[in-house]
């Protein structure tokens, strides 16, 4: 058997929960009635969603269940877990019981397996397109900052080990990642190398100096100042050319490529700059915009990138989960085109 994550790694505002604060209403008016008309069936719940996926949350939702629910010792869960990947309609978790017990849950639950689904899925694709590249998760600034914990959870389970912040580090055991963002620079009057140069005499050496080398649109000449600056200590520099701006390397006469933004010409242009002074060493991170479809263009034509740090395509899509009562009383059930879906790959929770 799989472990799963301790109900208690979870905290619900449980007293709201219950209340329907973040219930959609007819969800509560439901669980009025039935208790009212003193109307208590047996039911069984099933979840399924329409797109190829990999699944998460689901851990979350069983505690969700566990915690928040009326009576959950007479709930009886099966689920598959997360970082499953799932196929459209495939059944990935089945709730029995009185519906007037879990009813009110039905919103907070797809929500959750919606999120943190999307995210493990994003996340899977755009490692997949990386061919075992480092791809860093860097979309903290996209949404709300009480979302980080989960999301960071979601971005492990599909498959990222290096994040901006630490709470999304949290459930991996790491911490943030990151070191120059441009208004450090602008603190130096616009001079990459000072800000570099104060980054390494005051941060943790344990921490990898890498340099932001876009600041004057300029990454060739930036790349090659920082590393005559710091030698051996330069790990590496970091390419962010804004999508509406064209680096001062990259000339393009023909109009045979794009030049805007973080193009792989740009890329080629500071790696051979760099070999060419014997910074060989020096490792490039590239990032502004980029997902799956932009790293496996990078990747078909072997652009010598080897950090790809990803932000708002993380949260990207519309991934959904849909919950059908489809037994009542051991019986058959359901709205026309739905019907019970057993998966032999559901286990028991405890």
């Amino acid at each position: 058997m799989r472990t799963r994550l301790p109900i208690d790694n979870f905290h619900f505002p449980v007293e709201k929960i219950k209340m329907g604060y973040y219930t959609d209403a007819y969800f509560m008016r439901t669980a009025e009635i039935l208790n009212q008309d003193n109307n208590h069936p047996q039911v069984l719940m099933q979840i399924f969603t329409r797109e190829p996926m990999i699944v998460c949350g689901i851990d979350e939702v069983i505690a969700l269940l566990k915690t928040c629910s009326h009576n959950p010792e007479k709930i009886k869960i099966r689920a598959l877990h997360d970082g499953d990947k799932i196929e459209p309609w495939e059944t990935l978790m089945t709730i029995e019981g009185d519906l007037a017990d879990f009813a009110h849950l039905e919103t907070i639950y797809l929500g959750i397996l919606a999120r943190q689904s999307r995210i493990a899925t994003n996340v899977r694709n755009a490692i997949e397109a990386a061919n075992g590249k480092n791809v860093l998760f860097f979309p903290a600034r996209y949404d709300l900052w009480q979302t980080q914990e989960s999301d960071g959870y979601a971005a492990l389970i599909g498959g990222l080990k290096g994040f901006s912040t630490d709470a999304n580090a949290q459930a991996s055991g790491g911490k943030g990642l990151g070191t120059i963002p441009h208004a450090l620079i602008c603190t130096y009057n616009g001079d990459t190398v000072a800000a570099t140069c104060a980054f390494d005499k005051y941060i943790d050496p344990n921490i990898a100096r890498i340099a932001l080398v876009d600041f004057d649109n300029d990454c060739v000449n930036t790349s090659l100042a920082v590393a005559r600056k710091l030698g051996k200590k330069l790990a590496g520099v970091r390419l962010d050319t804004s999508a509406n701006m064209v680096d001062k390397s990259v000339q393009n006469p023909n109009g045979m490529f794009s030049p805007t933004g973080v193009c792989k010409e740009l890329v080629w242009n500071v790696r051979k700059a760099l070999d060419k002074e014997g910074f060989d060493y020096v490792k490039i991170i590239v990032s502004s915009g980029f997902n799956p479809e932009r790293i496996r263009a990078f990747e078909a034509e072997h652009v010598p990138v080897d950090t790809y740090a990803v932000g708002s395509f993380f949260f990207d899509g519309n991934i959904n989960f849909t919950a059908d009562v489809v037994m009542v009383d051991g019986n058959p059930c359901a709205k026309v085109g739905r019907k019970y879906m057993p998966n032999p790959r559901l286990e028991d929770v405890d």
